[in-house]
């Protein structure tokens, strides 16, 4: 049967609190109270009884969002994400500090890392959590629970942007770490035990980098609370926030999922304005003649140039580096066997009707087919996907700094993907936008050229051939 369960939502009108308003929302039992059917209605879920258009136009990158929740079902569900005894299970698999887990601890407004040598023994952890007072901080936990595999896999395709998240675990009356701002939007699921958080108002709005604040500089709390569990807390980037678990409470779970690092439309220029410069260099003689002596004087008209650019109907802003970063990092299909990368069924034919598999987890890049030089470059058309990347490594970054460029080089090669004509971009975007597609129909002039790029998905196991209905 259906419950109804009361949410208090916290809303701030640019920052000071408001008057709070009771909200509600319906949960079915079950031992997953949320909908993972797709990106949209799962994250419709995380955040009701707030609807969509609400949280995007009120609340996204803009003022934090409290949900109170007082329902045994939610509450058991988030408890089920993470527990102590994990840490416990994931010790014994050969955990190693700094790179999987922090152990810290908040000391006179300073971060104390209390970190050990080498691999971590869960009987010093539970020293350090019940005599020192410390957090244990569990980087990326997704690469082992299931659950977050799944949650995370959803969040990713919802927003088109990574998706990296920690556990914080914290004893009664003591607080991991100090007052500080992070680069990344924050959505906190309490699990066991209360949090008691204090925000502050941003110094640097939408900030660029994480940056610890001093307590004395940052004035009064706009918000605070305490988490219970099966509650939710989001916040922009760039907020200033510090929690600790209250006395009485014997020890405090929270997930913190985070998104949105270096998604800002600067970075997006960033990544689109190069190659545009280079189309007008090639396209344009007078973008390939020198700079003027007095270059300050006469730089607008160059600019005006690259502008002008912009605005013609027949170019377009290419992005490239952001897709082939979030598809090379992001997580793989839930579960995904080994199996399921195989070619599905028989190979298809102009007489079948189609469709792709795995439709969220692919992208497409325009890009050059050889390396820049002043003539005319041929673009090509590249299919990249995250069918095959490693849910252990997801968001762990590289290891060795010297190592960069050989892993850079490593990433770009196993992750290109299929390449085809720019000719095939048509029919590969009519593929993306339908459920199922007669293959004569594709947007190809010839029947050779249907049937190799047919083959060329199937092979990669990314196109099947439909039952009919």
């Amino acid at each position: 049967f259906t419950k109804l369960i009361v949410l208090k939502s916290e809303v701030c009108s640019d920052w000071p609190d408001d008057d709070v308003p009771v909200k509600q929302m319906k949960v079915v039992n079950g031992s997953a109270p949320l909908c993972f059917d797709s990106p949209r209605d799962f994250f419709q879920s995380l955040i009701g009884p707030v609807g969509l258009d609400e949280f995007f136009q009120q609340y996204w990158e803009q003022k934090p969002l409290v949900l109170h929740r007082s329902d045994p079902d939610l509450a058991s569900y988030y408890s089920s994400l993470f527990q102590l005894s994990d840490v416990k299970q994931l010790c014994a698999r050969g955990l190693r500090y700094a790179t999987d887990l922090n152990v810290c601890r908040c000391v006179n407004g300073k971060k104390k890392v209390l970190n050990k040598a080498g691999k971590v023994k869960f009987s010093q952890l539970k020293k350090d959590l019940e005599e020192r007072r410390a957090t244990i901080q569990l980087h990326q936990p997704q690469r082992f629970k299931d659950e977050l595999w799944r949650i995370q896999e959803r969040l990713e395709s919802f927003f088109g942007s990574l998706v990296g998240s920690n556990i914080y675990i914290t004893p009664e009356a003591s607080q991991g770490l100090p007052p500080h701002y992070d680069d990344v939007e924050v959505l906190i699921l309490q699990l066991e035990g209360q949090k008691h958080w204090r925000l502050y108002q941003p110094t640097v709005p939408l900030a660029r980098e994480y940056s610890l604040e001093p307590e004395d500089c940052i004035g009064p709390p706009t918000h605070d609370f305490i988490l219970q569990p099966g509650d939710l807390l989001y916040f922009p980037r760039g907020t200033i926030h510090q929690a600790d678990t209250p006395a009485s409470v014997e020890r405090s779970t929270h997930l913190t999922l985070s998104t949105y690092q270096n998604m800002s439309w600067g970075d997006f220029m960033l990544d689109v304005i190069p190659g545009c410069v280079f189309d007008c260099m090639r396209r344009d003689g007078e973008m390939r003649s020198g700079l003027p002596r007095n270059l300050l004087t006469h730089m607008s008209a160059s600019l005006r140039r690259l502008a002008d650019a912009l605005e013609r109907d027949d170019h377009e802003l290419r992005s490239t580096a952001m897709k082939r970063d979030f598809i090379s990092h992001r997580l793989p299909p839930y579960l995904l066997e080994q199996a399921e990368l195989e070619p599905a069924g028989k190979p298809p034919s102009l007489e079948d009707t189609v469709c792709l598999r795995f439709k969220e987890h692919l992208l497409l890049t325009v890009e050059p087919s050889q390396d820049n030089t002043d003539v005319a470059t041929e673009l090509v058309v590249f299919v990249l996907h995250s069918l095959k990347n490693k849910r252990e490594m997801h968001m762990m970054g590289t290891s060795d700094d010297d190592d960069d460029d050989d892993e850079e080089e490593e990433v770009v090669s196993q992750f290109q993907g299929l390449r085809f004509p720019s000719s095939h971009l048509a029919a590969l975007e009519q593929l993306l936008r339908v459920d199922r597609l007669p293959a004569v129909q594709l947007q190809l002039l010839r029947d050779e050229d249907k049937a190799g790029l047919l083959l060329g998905l199937w092979s990669e196991g990314l196109l099947q051939v439909c039952q009919t209905p």
